[in-house]
């Protein structure tokens, strides 16, 4: 453990134990790493989901933190509407300290149905950080495919078959999506490096203005595999270029990790039964189908950083 592992642990935790989230479920470790990531009074916000749903089971609750839940479709939009009414009641003294503001959200809550809702406070310019766990699919309602389920993938509504195999469409850049909109910063962080997550978040709280990042959450139930294994395929993920660490600060595109040497994508791919219809051998075409997305992905992800 290093100097910088060891100050988050002795942090008070914001999001405390008793919740109910999944063996082997990566989101608490990264909640826990995003409100660790600032010694500032939090707000948080999020939408229904699995946070959501394993964290304030009544009359319980996890959150150490003010707390608001908003429907599946408003997260950003609720928090945008707390720190304006902060602002107001700033202006009028009625509020001393600085407080800073958080919304949670999953893929489906992010990518889909959230879309507008975070687009609209990306555009008006709140002060506030979006958190996106994403774990590739609607995991909380049944494993449904979302816009961030990865083509190939077998879902409950995009099930691998003797037909069709798998999701047929390529994942949203959602990233991409949000630096279109000119903010100030945007990133991709994943479970498998607590300590670059981190000083993403760090950066994020310490930018005026709105932030966006995106984290890789593995999970366990719908992605099919041993519980113990979360990390471990959140690093693959990484190592195989499937999910890259960057960040987009003010428009400028920078790498924060490069893995040290090329993993084929199938190492990702085969620890996942959600992929298990892909090691056919009829089925190869599809995984070079993957590969070569992930190495075009890749070249122009590191075009844009040079």
């Amino acid at each position: 453990m290093n100097y910088k592992e060891l100050a988050l642990k002795l942090k008070t935790e914001k999001l405390v134990p008793g919740h109910r989230s999944c063996s082997g479920c990566g989101f608490p470790q990264i909640v826990r790493a995003v409100l660790a990531s600032t010694d500032k009074p939090l707000i948080a916000a999020s939408a229904t989901g699995c946070l959501e749903v394993t964290t304030t089971i009544y009359p319980f609750t996890s959150w150490n933190i003010p707390f608001i839940h908003s429907a599946f479709e408003n997260s950003a939009a609720t928090i945008s509407g707390v720190e304006a009414a902060y602002n107001a009641l700033k202006r009028r003294g009625k509020i001393k300290n600085d407080i800073q503001f958080v919304a949670f959200g999953g893929d489906g809550g992010t990518y889909d149905i959230g879309l507008q809702s975070l687009s609209g406070a990306l555009e008006r310019g709140h002060d506030f950080l979006y958190v996106c766990y994403d774990n590739e699919a609607y995991m909380n309602t049944g494993i449904q495919r979302s816009s961030a389920t990865p083509y190939g993938a077998s879902t409950t509504t995009a099930p691998a078959g003797k037909k069709i195999p798998g999701k047929q469409e390529f994942r949203k850049d959602f990233a991409k999506i949000c630096v279109a909109h000119n903010i100030p910063y945007v990133a991709q962080a994943s479970l498998s490096n607590i300590i670059d997550l981190t000083n993403k978040a760090q950066k994020a709280f310490s930018i005026k203005g709105p932030k966006v990042l995106l984290v890789l959450q593995p999970c366990t139930l719908g992605w099919k595999y041993p519980m113990d294994k979360t990390v471990e395929i959140a690093k693959l993920a990484v190592e195989t270029k499937f999910w890259p660490l960057y960040e987009v600060e003010n428009g400028k595109y920078k790498l924060t990790y490069k893995p040290a040497k090329d993993v084929p994508v199938i190492e990702f791919l085969k620890t996942q039964g959600r992929f298990k219809h892909l090691l056919k051998p009829e089925n190869q075409h599809i995984v070079d189908k993957i590969q070569e997305n992930v190495n075009s992905e890749w070249d122009k992800l590191v075009k844009l950083s040079e």
